[in-house]
């Protein structure tokens, strides 16, 4: 049975028995920003599990995309070694949401996998949890399987939980038996456990009975109990298809087979040759991965989503290198993946040119570096070696030549060494520290000292502090805490507009006073209970106490500007993912009242014409002058609204969210203007690369933009003036004074060759013919400025004929000049080399220099030498070639 049958047989099959078919979620989660990847059916449901969600019905069922490449569930060193580990996989689903439990679900694995699969069940083994006496009692009573094929296993293998806390319960799994008919059914739980690590026993399906609640204080029984299920399609497949490998069935073979095409050698099925064919199963593997998670809107990148991907491309394009393969291969790989599978997932073939185009220039940006990467891993690992590779050394592969750390340490592991990874983890750590504090540079706050930002955040009050920041420029505040941090002051607000900076906004400026004390605001931090430390230099009345109620005024044309560059950066971000793609994600931000920054995910440079469209795209959004709605809402209500979340940020229940209608919404505790048209115009500045994968662009709006315009406009108005056109005819007028120009230098360049002919025919001229055969020639001669000296030599050896010449050449106005020796090739026959010549003139002045037989440079010291250098020089030559002629 084909794979893709079994996945439809499998859906078919559920909905005759009441599931609703929901299809498979994202491998990006939608309601969890702090889980990388799914990787297992039922994360789409957990909200459903815990009594977040409404559930789509009593029962489902589905077929969901996963991955395994991260944190607990990470199988990506197995790859390919063993029979059915997978970074990539689909996992088969049966749910149900209180209705039936471990009876049905029972029941139904039973008939599925005899009746519709057509298993033999004489080959199917059930475990079950070792205090679950119900699951062990049923799997007899309702399949007949014999008692001694249902095994009594540990928490390890027979007990699931979400997390820590939460649903959780005992679990029951299918598993096939590979082993040659009459093999013993005696089988201890050790043995049983033994024989699956053997790849002798295959687990197919796993039940879960989610029955309790886990907290701190232990197990409570759920009021509905509910069923989650899964089963590997790979795994089935192999089965159904009589292999004892995923990776011989119709979801790799076809893979592998473009595999070997592309790299020119076969693959083989022998199991003898299992470990020779390590590199195509991974490939194979690794392209599937590559593709999903491509098509689901990752983008390789140097973190979170986007750095897992880039690891799984880098370590399958090692593997490609050990093939012998040095260009691109995976990305034709990832083609046939979208062959293969965009029936069950038309977004492969959607987005079929992206997975291809971006795939490829991953491919080729490691190529780049992979082949000095390995030298330099040489050096640090020799073969048959020992010992630890270290840290910074790890690190210094991972940072200048793209080696992810498992790629170095599976590496270092195939050469017996090992790797000091905490030495990485530190080296990692300061990089990025060093990048915070680049990210920073430039905003308010990086005018405080560290030591003063620490000392701030350990000002703290009582009471509860209020912002009204995005409403109120001026306010009457209590003052709930007052410090000097010696050349500073700090205060906390009750009711406080200071924006601290967060999400890439700077903080504000502005002044706190009272009658005869005034502070100027310089920066804003937070402490650790979350409040806002207003920081700044006392101007007045610094010997008086803190007074306890102030007037705080921000400095509004500041914040202003702040709110007009926040708001283009959400304009900017929804232009750049309409011009280029879903795969564009923001990877930072600067937002400071005279600029804003956005670093985002993207393969290359913007053409022209993609940025003439972005920028257009921002100022047409400017020009409608749409109003902003603005609000807080449930965290969940907001992702289902398609409001954009930032990875690895961490959210309440109730987040603000920003939605300019119909072009932006994203989660953000920034400050915005009240309508677009408040930005006035956004002008791009700057568009360049910041890492791998990572692009990112420059802009200023408002006061700042029209500035550029004006500047732009003085600067060609002068230049207007000075060449005496019309503004609109500059661009005719220097096209013409650049045809001048080359003539001119055409011409200059024609005299200098003259001039320079003329110099040689006068050392030619001079000239000692030798009685031996052949001339040698000397002195010093003056070039026109701008002369090539090389050319000047070429043709110096041209004229001479045969011989060698020795002249100290150099320009009007120059101080020291140099040496140039040239040789004819007979004469490098008889023994005389132009390097040996200049480098005999240029030590006898205090000075060294060298070069190739037929035409050599050197320096020149001491100038009051030179002649006497010549001198030496020509003497040397006459030794070299009267020895030759005397042998």
């Amino acid at each position: 049975m084909k794979a893709s049958d079994t996945r439809s047989s499998f859906i078919r099959y559920f909905e005759r028995h009441g599931h609703v078919h929901m299809p498979s979620s994202s491998l990006v989660p939608e309601d969890d920003p702090t889980l990388l990847f799914v990787n297992a059916g039922m994360v789409q449901f957990k909200r459903v599990f815990v009594g977040e969600a409404e559930r789509p019905g009593p029962r489902a069922v589905t077929s969901q995309k996963c991955l395994r490449v991260s944190g607990k569930h990470n199988d990506l060193e197995e790859v390919g070694r063993t029979a059915r580990h997978h970074t990539f996989f689909e996992m088969l689903g049966n749910f149900s949401f209180g209705d039936y439990f471990k009876r049905d679900a029972i029941a139904f694995a039973w008939e599925f996998v005899t009746s519709e699969l057509g298993l033999e069940p004489g080959r199917l083994w059930a475990t079950v949890h070792y205090t679950d006496d119900e699951a062990a009692e049923l799997w007899p009573k309702l399949t007949g399987i014999p008692a001694e094929r249902v095994l009594r296993l540990g928490d390890k293998d027979n007990f699931w939980q979400m997390g820590e806390t939460g649903p959780c319960g005992p679990c029951s799994e299918i598993h096939y038996d590979l082993r040659p008919s009459g093999a013993t059914s005696d089988l201890t739980p050790e043995q049983f456990n033994a024989l699956g690590e053997a790849d002798e026993f295959m687990e197919i399906w796993n039940l879960v009975f989610m029955q309790f609640e886990r907290s701190a204080d232990g197990d409570t029984p759920l009021p509905a109990p509910s069923i989650d299920t899964g089963a590997g399609l790979e795994r089935i497949a192999a089965i159904l298809q009589g292999t004892r490998t995923n990776y011989h069935t119709d979801l790799f073979l076809p893979i592998i087979a473009e595999a070997e095409e592309v790299v020119g050698r076969r693959y083989s099925l022998d199991p003898a040759d299992w470990e020779e064919g390590l590199p195509f199963r991974v490939l194979a593997d690794h392209a599937r991965a590559v593709a999903f998670m491509l098509a689901d809107g990752v983008f390789p990148s140097n973190e979170g989503r986007g750095y897992v991907l880039r690891r799984v491309l880098r370590r399958a394009g090692r593997y490609a290198w050990l093939l012998g393969r040095r260009e691109p291969t995976l990305d034709r790989l990832v083609n046939v993946v979208a062959d293969l599978m965009s029936d069950t997932y038309p977004q492969l073939a959607h987005r079929r040119d992206h997975l291809i185009r971006t795939t490829r220039s991953e491919e080729e940006r490691f190529l780049a570096t992979i082949d000095a990467g390995m030298g330099r891993f040489d050096e640090l690992a020799p073969q048959a070696g020992q010992g630890t590779i270290p840290g910074a050394e790890v690190f210094r592969l991972y940072d200048t030549y793209g080696f992810p750390l498992d790629l170095t340490q599976l590496m270092a592991a195939e050469r017996g060494y090992e790797v000091d990874v905490d030495g990485f983890d530190t080296a990692l750590e300061e990089q990025r520290q060093r990048s915070r504090e680049d990210r920073l540079s430039g905003g308010p706050s990086a005018e405080l000292s560290e030591e003063l930002v620490a000392a701030a955040r350990t000002v703290t009050a009582d009471g509860e502090q209020t912002f009204v920041g995005y409403d109120q420029t001026r306010v009457e505040s209590t003052v709930l805490a007052g410090e000097s941090l010696g050349a500073a002051h700090a205060v906390i607000l009750e009711t406080n507009p200071f924006y601290s900076e967060a999400g890439g906004q700077v903080s504000d400026r502005g002044i706190v006073s009272h009658e005869g004390w005034k502070m100027v605001v310089d920066s804003v931090v937070q402490n650790d209970r979350g409040q806002a430390v207003v920081v700044g230099e006392v101007v007045e009345g610094g010997g008086a106490a803190t007074p306890e109620a102030v007037v705080a005024i921000l400095d509004e044309p500041s914040r202003r500007d702040t709110e007009r560059n926040h708001t283009a950066t959400h304009l900017l971000h929804a232009a750049l993912r309409a011009e280029l793609g879903d795969h564009v994600q923001q990877a930072g931000s600067l937002v400071a009242p005279d600029r804003l920054r956005f670093d985002f995910s993207h393969t290359g440079p913007l053409t022209v014409s993609e940025r003439q469209t972005i920028e257009e795209a921002v100022n047409r959004w400017v020009w409608e002058n749409a109003p902003l709605e603005i609000g807080e809402r449930d965290y969940r209500e907001a992702l289902d609204s398609g409001a954009m979340a930032l990875f690895g940020e961490k959210y309440g229940d109730r987040v603000r969210v920003v939605e300019v209608p119909g072009i932006s919404l994203e989660l953000c505790g920034g400050c915005h203007v009240r309508s677009t048209g408040q930005i006035g115009l956004f002008q791009i500045t700057s568009e360049t690369g910041v890492a791998a994968g990572i692009r990112r662009i420059e802009a200023v709006t408002g006061p700042a933009a029209y500035g550029r315009v004006r500047e732009t406009e003085d600067t060609l108005g002068g230049l207007a003036e000075l060449l005496r056109v019309p503004a609109a005819e500059l661009p005719r007028r220097l096209e013409g004074l650049l045809a001048e120009k080359a003539v001119l230098e055409s011409r200059l360049e024609e005299q200098h060759g003259r001039d320079a002919a003329d110099v040689v025919a006068a050392v030619v001229d001079g000239a000692v013919d030798l009685a031996a055969g052949g001339r040698l020639a000397s002195g010093s001669v003056e070039l026109p400025a701008g002369s090539d000296a090389g050319a000047f030599g070429d043709l110096l050896r041209d004229r001479i004929g045969s011989g060698a010449a020795i002249v100290h050449v150099s320009a009007r106005d120059e101080e020291k000049g140099a040496f140039v020796a040239v040789v004819t090739d007979d004469w490098i026959g008889r023994g005389v080399k132009a390097g040996d010549l200049v480098r005999t003139a240029s030590r006898a002045t205090g000075s060294g220099g060298g070069g190739k037989p037929h035409l050599a440079r050197g320096g020149v010291g001491d100038t009051g030498r030179v002649e006497d250098a010549l001198a030496a020089a020509v003497r040397a030559a006459l030794d070299i070639a009267e020895a030759t002629d005397g042998s």
